[in-house]
């Protein structure tokens, strides 16, 4: 697991004076704001966030350093990171999306049907889109408790029970 979690990111300038559309990937959005400073995934810079208001699709926020258009439109597509350590404590059964990435899934008889390559929502519910292995395709399956009864992340693995069909 990485010592940081990807919690936003920015979608470019709003305005002419350096205020600009975040796009947050926290549980409520808002709470981006609230984990204190955000770094890029280099950790190059550092920012702290303060939110100003709500856009289509966004949030609008000021960024400590950021003063012009210029300034937050060079800033479009950059990635917003939070240590792990100021990230809430889960639930039991539920999982920030950074650690099931990467995890190897195997079937209940422990055969390895491949590696997680993404966590997608599209609106319903979340799907692990699984990197089969020796090949270059992928497939989606549905992250219920029926279709993944087991996740371990101590030891790095899902067990599935993938409807018929997906592999």
């Amino acid at each position: 697991m990485s010592d940081t979690v990807c919690v936003g990111a920015i979608a470019g300038a709003f305005g002419v004076k350096g205020e600009l559309r975040l796009k947050s990937f926290t549980a409520t959005p808002e709470d981006i704001a609230a984990y204190g400073p955000l770094c890029t995934e280099d950790r190059a810079r550092e920012f702290e966030v303060t939110l100003t208001g709500q856009t289509s699709g966004a949030l609008t926020a000021r960024l400590t350093g950021i003063a012009t258009k210029e300034q937050a439109d060079a800033l479009r597509g950059t990635r917003l990171y939070v240590p792990r350590d100021r990230l809430p404590d889960l639930p039991e059964d539920e999982f920030y999306h950074a650690d099931l990435i990467g995890l190897c899934v195997h079937d209940s008889g422990g055969t390895l049907l491949g590696r997680v390559r993404a966590v997608l929502n599209h609106g319903a519910a979340d799907l692990l889109e699984i990197e089969l292995p020796g090949e270059s395709r992928t497939v989606l399956l549905p992250f219920t408790r029926e279709a993944v009864p087991t996740v371990d992340l101590a030891s790095g693995r899902l067990v599935a029970d993938p409807p018929e069909g997906i592999f």
